[in-house]
């Protein structure tokens, strides 16, 4: 069973992420599933959101938990992803990540069918909460 925690999207992230999807030519399935991921986001101000949720540009702390293994990684448009621990919202775990509060965990399917847990420890930075809304 595929559990979809509640999640929490700044209406300045929902409308960027709008302008995204409708730039594509074709909806391939990182599309779809950050278009689902919209579709069932709760939307607030970006002055509302509180500061442990991931956001546009935020730096996550996460786990995965069968190996144990931990991630620090950054939530970024396509154009930004490729740098080192930069995940891009069109990624499976990137529009999965999206709107997730600390404490809370994701499916992340990975190569070859398997499906990693992963945890989210932490939002280490997030635009929002440093009061930078530009990004």
């Amino acid at each position: 069973m595929n559990s979809t925690p509640t999640i929490t999207v700044t209406r300045l992230d929902l409308q960027r992420l709008e302008r995204l999807l409708d730039s594509l030519g074709e909806f391939g399935p990182g599309a779809a599933a950050l278009q689902a991921e919209l579709d069932r986001a709760e939307v607030v101000g970006h002055d509302e959101v509180p500061a442990g949720v991931v956001t546009m540009n935020s730096r996550v702390h996460c786990r995965e938990e069968s190996s144990g293994k931990d991630y620090h990684l950054t939530l970024v448009y396509p154009e930004d992803a490729g740098g080192e621990g930069k995940v891009s919202i069109l990624a499976p775990v990137g529009s999965a990540l999206l709107g997730l509060s600390a404490g809370q965990h994701i499916d992340w399917p990975a190569p070859g069918g398997k499906v990693l847990k992963l945890t989210l420890l932490a939002v280490e930075y997030q635009p929002e909460a440093a009061g930078e809304y530009d990004r």
